[in-house]
């Protein structure tokens, strides 16, 4: 079987979920992704995306205790599952190998 295929954008929201180590919900994650990408994130395609995610079998989800701050609603918290993981790491090394075969890296831009 070949290597599973994200989007950047799952990428993104899988690599959050990861971050966030179980207080992964929609709003955290649309947050997460704002505060570190500077870009508008939509939290339906957030939604999406987890659901993907979940039908890949690269995050599980449970839903939460209900709380009076959400009008008695539960949240469906958002964890990786080992196969997310695995993923995630296999995904790091093919972008390091490409990386690290760049003849003059120091033609690359940076934008710190």
């Amino acid at each position: 079987m070949g290597r599973a295929y994200l989007g950047e954008f799952e990428e993104l929201v899988l690599l959050t979920v990861a971050v966030l180590e179980g207080g992964a919900y929609g709003v955290t994650i649309a947050a997460e992704l704002k505060q570190r990408t500077d870009r508008t994130i939509s939290l339906s395609g957030v939604h999406i995306a987890l659901y993907r995610l979940e039908e890949k079998g690269f995050v599980r989800s449970e839903l939460g205790g209900a709380t009076a701050s959400r009008g008695g609603r539960r949240k469906r918290l958002f964890v990786i599952t080992t196969l997310g993981k695995r993923t995630l790491g296999e995904m790091r090394e093919v972008r390091n190998q490409l990386w690290d075969s760049i003849p003059n890296p120091h033609l690359i831009v940076s934008y710190e």
